[in-house]
């Protein structure tokens, strides 16, 4: 039986191995171990027309075809750049788009791969200089944008492909200033003219956007206004995680709830999303960031993903997921205005809650999301007392250690009695190892006589993994801890330990752990319980260091109370 307990841990141990260095690999790009590579984005060849019609983003959500051309090539267009105290924002006259948003107070982090670190450490490469730079989420490079339009009439309407005019005004938020506005205008396009106007607040990164759409035709006309963020596949890692979390399109409605879709299934027309209804707002995820459109306000709307054809000028393939509303019917001379918010930011959980129902959900924590979402209110509210996050991650563990302590109790008296009957099952297996059935008998007669389960440590610590699985999910997730300090040389717990000590000494912990636990009767055995906490401390030499630190405190806890339940149980 306690083989039969080693062997299950060592197979435990071995598949977490294998399934983080395959998230580990796929966070990199990588191809999984389990499922093949994606196809690769085919460049399209200059020349190549988008397709006809609507503008490509909205095929299918509901709209007439064969109306508005593609842009020309020389569309007149002009770059404009807002700035508040939190966002700077570039604006695009051509459709009136936001193709590049920066977060100033979020800055890039220099994250060099394992190998350039250790060859820095001892000097035998440069550091290279690194100048921090805010992160930018709407890029060219990603063909990552925000856009907006009209479609629905007879006739080609205003649309992302429409050049705008700006209207003269402030183009900074000022000292003392609340908000700054940004006014486009668009010609009469079908008889309609939009006029697109961005409100930019002081500490906010909701963008408040007003359409006002003018019938200055003749006829009737009832529009629908379009919103969608446009991307390329690319996978964003956005700092140092091991596990990959998502990249892609998220559609949320009170009908059908939170759901994602990769690009993957976009890619295989596997797009199984809850099309209609009144709420609800699509987002763009990354890892710590997220863009979304919302809007909320009881009103019909059509939610869609799809991938959109091959452009000229553009390479690989690009992404879309938006809303389309259907606006009242518009006599000649009459107008309406359309109400919706676009956030651009970082995933901060209790701002996101404030801003539509469900939000906070871009915040991506993987399969255990029931678990973890309470493990960050702890983790906040002790936040809020402590300061630090790095001490709040000590003391969430230690709250924790409290909380399982009889559990791990009781892991930890089956350890200690394994321990003190192992000379004696060493003895027996000498004695009889030609006649393993008597073995087996007199092994069993000794756990029944010193009370002793062979499984009873594993159970309380299969017991507790979802619970710790979900705090990996909390601190790979939390954007509060990106480039925050600890103590001395731990500046920021979201990429690697600049010196590699916290893993030396949580490999050293795990090692101390060995030594405690009962040995296994096989030698070989025994010999890879050794092995076992030297690879997986090199495993934690390419983690952040948030994670590593609860690692390592686990392990402290987890050999005082061991240490102390064996002097207890007088085992040495």
């Amino acid at each position: 039986m306690t083989d039969i307990r080693r062997t299950v841990l060592w197979v435990v141990f071995t598949m977490s191995l294998v399934l983080l260095w395959d998230g580990w690999q796929k966070h990199n790009g990588q191809p999984s171990m389990f499922s093949p590579a994606p196809p690769k984005a085919v460049s399209t060849a200059p020349g190549t027309p988008a397709s006809g019609g609507v503008p490509s983003a909205i095929v299918g959500a509901g709209q007439a075809t064969g109306t508005a051309p593609a842009p020309a090539a020389a569309a007149p267009s002009e770059k404009i750049t807002i700035s508040t105290d939190v966002l700077t924002v570039t604006v695009d006259t051509l459709g009136g788009d936001i193709v590049r948003a920066e977060l100033p107070k979020y800055l890039t982090s220099y994250d060099p791969d394992v190998t350039d670190q250790l060859l820095q450490m001892i000097g035998l490469q440069k550091k290279p200089e690194f100048k921090p730079q805010p992160v930018v989420l709407f890029n060219a490079g990603q063909q990552y944008r925000a856009q907006t339009g009209l479609v629905g009439g007879p006739a080609p309407l205003p649309t992302h492909n429409t050049p705008m005019t700006a209207v003269e005004g402030p183009r900074e938020l000022e000292a003392g200033a609340d908000e700054v506005k940004l006014r486009l205008e668009s010609p009469e396009v079908g008889g309609v003219k939009l006029i697109k106007t961005y409100t930019f607040k002081r500490g906010a990164y909701a963008i408040g956007v007003t359409h006002e759409v003018i019938n200055a035709g003749s006829a009737a006309v009832t529009p629908q206004v379009y919103l969608q963020l446009v991307r390329d596949g690319s996978t964003v890692t956005g700092g140092a995680a091991f596990t990959p979390s998502f990249t892609g399109p998220a559609v949320y409605s009170d009908k059908a709830k939170f759901q994602t879709v990769t690009f993957e299934d976009i890619d295989k027309n596997k797009v199984d999303i809850e099309k209609q209804a009144t709420d609800g707002w699509v987002s763009m995820i990354q890892h710590y960031f997220a863009s979304a459109w919302l809007v909320n306000e009881q009103a019909s709307r059509e939610f869609f993903v799809r991938k959109l054809p091959g452009q000229a000028g553009v390479r690989g393939d690009t992404y879309a997921t938006g809303m389309v509303f259907t606006l009242p019917t518009l006599a000649p001379g009459a107008s309406t205005t359309q109400q919706a918010t676009l956030f651009a930011g970082p995933q901060e959980e209790n701002n996101l809650a404030k801003l539509a129902p469900g939000l906070e959900r871009v915040k991506d924590y993987g399969v255990l999301t029931i678990l973890a979402e309470p493990l960050f209110w702890l983790l906040d509210k002790l936040h809020g007392f402590i300061g630090n996050w790095g001490w709040t991650i000590v003391a969430l563990v230690v709250l924790l250690k409290i909380a399982l302590y009889w559990l791990n109790a009781s892991a930890y008296k089956s350890m200690a009695k394994m321990k003190a009957v192992a000379p004696r099952v060493a003895e027996l297996k000498e004695r009889y190892k030609d006649k393993p059935q008597e073995m087996q008998q007199e092994m069993m007669k000794i756990y029944r006589e010193e009370k002793v389960n062979p499984i009873g440590g594993c159970l309380p610590i299969f017991a507790q993994m979802p619970i710790f699985m979900a705090l990996y999910w909390v601190l790979l997730s939390t954007v509060e801890m990106r480039q925050a300090p600890w103590i001395l040389w731990i500046t920021d717990l979201s990429v690697r330990d600049p010196y590699f000590i916290l893993p030396l000494l949580m490999m050293a912990t795990s090692l101390f752990q060995v030594w405690l636990n009962p040995p296994a009767a096989d030698p070989m055995q025994q010999k890879m319980m050794w092995i076992m906490p030297v690879a997986f401390g090199v495993m934690f030499f390419v983690f952040p260091a948030g994670l590593v630190l609860y690692w390592l405190t686990n392990n402290i806890l987890s050999i005082a109370q061991q240490w102390m339940i064996n002097k207890q149980m007088g085992v040495n």
